[in-house]
């Protein structure tokens, strides 16, 4: 079983790392595998609704890391995407990135448990983990909890390893994931099934 961890922060071994590897040690102390990859500050264009990738499951820009990303996540049995909050919501290339991941290709990522972090100075963890959290919640994917909202405050890796609220919600956070994917993994070999889809019943409001 692994778990995928995306740390949308332009700092490879900042705030949102630190985070997000407390999730993956205690994932490792669970006997769940971990990959953190990280999109750094590589240039991801937003998505542009083409509409390419209904017909091929991949976006038709192959220059950034976002196809890279759809394979990680199918081949996975879970995901954490951790990310710094700029102006009350998440960083936009982090957003970008997702956007497209997800438009028109979350079938796949259907019934597979998913979390968000966010780090922050301050104020604005709220919006950013509730932005995130809708990438998951539109794709059926299970919304996996701790003991709190997943956030961790500080200006800097060290100030965030002195939350020591913030990294006990990380490694709870990662209990409770390892929980759900075996959880899932057993009801999978008892023949319990994920419910089947119901085809969309797409409903336009302007008519």
């Amino acid at each position: 079983m692994k778990v995928l961890l995306i740390n949308g922060s332009p700092h490879p071994k900042g705030c949102t790392f630190t985070a997000l590897s407390t999730v993956a040690t205690q994932l490792e102390k669970n006997g769940v595998e971990s990959q953190m990859i990280q999109i750094g500050s590589k240039v991801i264009r937003g998505c542009i609704a083409c509409g390419k990738c209904k017909d091929t499951g991949y976006c038709i820009f192959k220059d950034d890391p976002v196809n890279d990303v759809i394979d990680l996540l199918r081949a996975a049995d879970g995901v954490v995407v951790g990310s710094p909050v700029y102006y009350a919501g998440p960083n936009a290339t982090l957003c970008a990135l997702l956007d497209r991941v997800f438009f028109m290709k979350s079938a796949p990522y259907a019934f597979k448990p998913a979390a968000a972090v966010v780090s922050c100075r301050r104020g604005g963890a709220s919006a950013s983990f509730d932005r995130l959290n809708k990438y998951f919640t539109i794709a059926r994917m299970p919304v996996v909890s701790s003991q709190y909202w997943n956030s961790v405050h500080g200006n800097n890796a060290e100030e965030v390893v002195q939350d020591k609220e913030g990294m006990q919600i990380m490694r709870t956070l990662g209990d409770n994931m390892a929980w759900l994917v075996k959880c899932i993994a057993a009801g999978k070999t008892a023949g319990i099934n994920p419910p089947t889809p119901e085809s969309w019943d797409a409903t336009n409001f302007i008519r």
